[in-house]
């Protein structure tokens, strides 16, 4: 039999599988005979064809043409039959063996040994009473565990973004974002501390980096290292400080936009000028510059990371976080406020660099965290004594109010009116609040900051200057009017507690602390004075205020030399005109342009000239004729200078 007629009887079996196919049979055609399998077969004589007329060369080869084809669609619609097919039929599953449940392996005997020994012990000495949160409030110290828990932060509450979205809503906040979003976005690396915004130029290896020196306990302690070049850049930025000049910080800026000091001077400077959305926007830039130098087993949510304050290149991290919190709080986003708070105050909870427990009560009551902050006062009141500041003793009594603790509120209310009576004056006279005869006319309280400390006087206006919106509330001012009243009854009773803290504020809080003072500064909140004492009386850095004593510095303050060296009678003469001139004055305002020629002594003269034109504007613009000098003083200045060497 020719092939031309295999593929035919081929290719009519394959038509008739298709149509039964179509018909919804799950059956298979075989041709070829096996014995196992239970198919339909096509039944088709083969023989038949004999009798078919034979047909010609010409049509045997156009069959064949015809026939190749269409075996070819046969075979690819048989394979798409069979792979529909193999997809249709549901394979068997085994059925999973069933344990008996009566087999117990020997680790449940030896269990069940243990339980029993354990039972017979406690019946013999008694059941083991469990260490509740009471109990361990009175420990003498803290473990590493329990102030993890404490100091933990959610990386989630890191973005006030996410804080306003829960205040105004999501739609509010998109929008937003929308409208300030650009077309060109740089590929910027996402961070937790801040979000990088679209315009700011990409950070590449601004040479900061992050080591880790040790680890003890669970604890890891770090530290930053500046490259060479970064060393020589924030030489560069020191005498530009020290130049009073910010165009040169300014300058050190745009060739190196990722300069954190220069970041954190140039913000200050900015919010001298009222522009704080440029000042918080810089201090983002320099937050995202010292995050990406972090380190792998950096964590900032864990709580055991170290950053040792004395040495002078990781200051700028503390810093940075401290402003960040401020501008985070005037946005009103408390909780956020409250998370860095706890961040900072991780990285070195035992010296405390900053004082960031005079901020903690403020942002947890603020964020409504009433139990966290019982708690932080709670389990850090042996090692710390939170309760000896007036910040804790105040706003520990009002979480407890708060919460619904009326009678232990009264109980800490009264106390820390008692510790501390000075607070009460200031703070009703900041709520516009017209207290009661009684109470002004008492000496307790009308006489209490004559008769303390400056520095608790200090602490007292801090914490009246920061908290008294919280004292605004309509429940809070009947409370604390009531509590005063049996205040001033124990102290006409002479209650041995009021004795005693008449002695303990003569004897205490002698002088202000460093890390307060640098807390003040950094705050810059207004009537609250500043009182440095005599060691202290030197040179305040708003990117570095008042350095420990036992400092570990990097860097070192240059020392500019002022010599009066002038070569040209025209520049001493300009000089003389800015009422600035000193006759000890140095050669060039630039640092390191301080060379001499001719080259030198031209830059002068043309930045004189521009200083003198500026003076000149102002002063015809602001000239009264009350104010022209005689013509004797006119003539002396001129014979003055050319008396000059």
């Amino acid at each position: 039999m020719s092939s031309r007629v295999l593929r035919k009887l081929g290719l009519q079996g394959e038509k008739e599988l298709n149509c039964l196919g179509d018909d919804g049979s799950d059956t298979e055609a075989d041709f070829s005979s096996s014995s196992g399998a239970k198919k339909k077969q096509l039944n088709i004589n083969r023989y038949d064809l004999l009798n078919q007329q034979s047909h010609s060369e010409s049509e045997v080869k156009e069959d064949d043409d015809h026939e190749t084809a269409g075996s070819l669609n046969a075979q690819e619609g048989a394979i798409d039959l069979k792979d529909a097919t193999r997809r249709k039929k549901k394979k068997k599953k085994k059925k999973p063996c069933k344990i008996p449940s009566n087999t117990r392996s020997s680790e449940d005997n030896i269990e069940d040994e243990v339980e029993r020994s354990v039972r017979e012990v406690n019946e013999l000495l008694g059941e083991m009473q469990e260490v509740g949160p009471a109990h361990y409030s009175e420990a003498s110290t803290m473990s590493p565990n329990a102030r993890k828990s404490v100091l933990s932060v959610d990386h989630r509450t890191l973005n006030p973004n996410n804080e306003l979205r829960r205040i105004f809503g999501s739609k509010i906040i998109q929008n937003e974002q929308v409208k300030k979003r650009g077309r060109n976005r740089g590929h910027l690396r996402s961070t937790w501390l801040v979000s990088p915004k679209e315009n700011w130029p990409q950070i590449g290896k601004p040479g900061l980096s992050m080591k880790l020196v040790e680890t003890k306990n669970g604890i890891h302690y770090f530290t930053y290292e500046h490259s060479l070049n970064y060393q020589q850049v924030q030489m560069r930025f020191l005498e530009a400080v020290e130049s009073l000049n910010p165009d040169f910080i300014v300058g050190i800026i745009n060739t190196h936009p990722y300069h954190v000091d220069a970041l954190l001077q140039l913000s200050d400077l900015c919010r001298l000028s009222d522009d704080l959305a440029l000042a918080a926007e810089l201090v983002q830039r320099a937050l995202y510059c010292l995050e990406c130098a972090f380190h792998p087993s950096f964590s900032v949510t864990l709580g055991n990371c170290r950053l040792d304050y004395r040495l002078q290149q990781n200051r700028s991290l503390y810093i940075a976080l401290f402003k960040h919190m401020l501008f985070i709080g005037s946005r009103a986003c408390y909780r956020t406020a409250l998370e860095f708070c706890k961040l900072i105050l991780s990285l070195d909870p035992e010296g405390d660099p900053l004082a960031i427990v005079l901020a903690l009560d403020f942002y947890a009551l603020r964020s409504q965290e009433y139990e966290w902050l019982i708690r932080i006062a709670n389990d850090w009141e042996p090692s710390r004594n939170l309760s000896q500041l007036p910040h804790f003793a105040y706003s520990v009594a009002m979480a407890q109010f708060q919460l619904g603790d009326v009678e232990q509120a009264h109980i800490l209310l009264q106390k820390a009116l008692i510790m501390f009576p000075g607070v009460l004056i200031p703070l009703t006279e900041k709520c516009n609040v017209q207290t009661d005869s009684r109470i002004t006319s008492s000496p307790f309280f009308k006489n209490a900051q004559l008769t303390q400390s400056k520095s608790l006087t200090q602490l007292e206006l801090l914490y009246v200057a920061r908290s008294y919106h919280l004292w605004k509330e309509s429940e809070l001012m009947p409370w604390l009017e009531s509590n005063v009243h049996q205040v001033v009854d124990r102290v006409e009773a002479r209650d041995p507690l009021v004795l005693e803290w008449e002695a303990n504020r003569q004897k205490r809080y002698p002088n202000t602390p460093r890390n307060i003072l640098r807390h003040i500064i950094l705050s810059d909140i207004k009537d609250i004075p500043i009182l440095m004492n005599e060691e202290l009386q030197v040179p305040v850095l708003n990117f570095d205020p008042l350095p420990p004593t036992d400092s570990v510095d990097l860097y070192t303050r240059p020392v500019r030399t002022r010599l009066y060296e002038s070569d040209s009678t025209l520049s001493i003469f300009l000089r003389s005109l800015m009422p600035n001139f000193n006759i000890i004055q140095v050669t060039s305002d630039e640092p390191g342009a301080a060379e001499e020629g001719g080259e030198g002594s031209g830059v002068d003269l043309r930045r004189s000239v521009a200083s003198l034109l500026d003076a000149m504007r102002d002063l015809l613009s602001n000239i009264h004729m009350s104010d022209v000098p005689g013509d004797g003083d006119i003539d002396d200045d001129p014979d003055s200078d050319e008396g000059r060497p």
